[in-house]
């Protein structure tokens, strides 16, 4: 599973079989589709254009609030670069660990 706002990629099963029963399981579902956080974002961006997706500005792990005006659209492409080049970069900090997030053109 590709987890971009909380700069993760996992294996969530081992075979099809897995897949099938996860996706019965409400609770995995709510959060797989995040259908409220999809319908904020929808309402606050507006829809999105091709190649585009809703994600956070500042991921969950750095203090993202999960809503509101930290809501963004950013290629899918730009997203999955970002996201892993952060995840690579605070992956062995301790929870609560001050970290500066610089942006560089």
């Amino acid at each position: 599973r590709l987890c971009p706002e909380d700069l993760y990629c996992r294996r969530i099963a081992h075979s099809r079989a897995e897949l099938d029963r996860l996706s019965q399981d409400q609770d995995f579902l709510q959060d797989w589709t995040m259908r409220e956080l999809v319908a904020e974002a929808r309402e606050r961006l507006g829809p999105l254009l091709p190649d585009r997706k809703y994600c956070l500005r500042i991921p969950g792990p750095l203090g993202g609030e999960y809503g509101g005006d930290n809501l963004a659209t950013l290629s899918l492409h730009e997203l999955i670069s970002v996201s892993g080049h952060i995840a690579r970069q605070i992956e062995d900090l301790p929870d609560g660990a001050q970290v500066v997030l610089k942006v560089v053109d």
